[in-house]
């Protein structure tokens, strides 16, 4: 039994009954939270995501409109996720670059935007301070080091890009045309943008 049931804070989302979401969370409609999640206070999550099973979220983070964050999650303080992105199962975020047990670093906490529509990949880790551009995708496993661009594909440790991928993630030729949909890319020096 699902046991999902609309939160009277969060009217037109669905929580499972085994996850916790703190005072001064914000949760969209139509957003579905499964088992054994947890949100912290100050994280808005936006309208129709889908939040998969063991994730926590929190605190103080932004999740756009239709994000489909995978089973064993975690988006710490500093990860601000825009509309449409894919997070794979058990992708890793950081928010510190020198941790140590015995030393406080809240306040050295390094921003983390993912550009809309960016796909990350399963056990990918995403260090932070680093930017990720709209519709880029992330492979499995993948070590994100340094900022990626829009519509990049990126694989390995470190992560390094070997092609292009379109807005519906398919892998572009050297044509730049989208075989799935046919739209039609420009590349200027590093940069890929959407002509038509």
């Amino acid at each position: 039994m699902s046991e999902m049931r609309e939160d009277p804070r969060f009217p037109g989302a669905l929580i499972h009954v085994s996850s916790y979401v703190d005072d001064g969370a914000v949760i969209g409609r139509g957003t579905k939270i499964w088992h054994f999640c947890h949100i912290l206070p100050g994280t808005v999550i936006g309208q129709d995501c889908s939040i998969g099973q063991n994730v926590m979220i929190g605190p103080r983070v932004t999740v756009g409109n239709g994000c489909k964050i995978q089973n064993n999650v975690a988006l710490y303080d500093g990860v601000e996720l825009s509309d449409d992105v894919f997070c794979g199962p058990s992708c890793v975020f950081t928010n510190v670059n020198n941790p140590r047990a015995h030393v406080s670093r809240k306040d050295e906490f390094r921003r983390t935007p993912v550009g809309r529509g960016a796909s990350i990949g399963a056990n990918a880790t995403i260090v932070c301070g680093h930017e990720l551009g709209a519709y880029c995708f992330i492979g499995a496993g993948a070590v994100v080091t340094k900022d990626v661009p829009a519509f990049a594909l990126m694989v390995g440790n470190p992560a390094r890009r070997t092609g292009w991928i379109s807005r519906s993630g398919d892998k572009l030729g050297p044509d730049l045309v989208c075989p799935r949909t046919g739209e039609r890319y420009g590349l200027a020096g590093s940069t890929l943008t959407l002509q038509s």
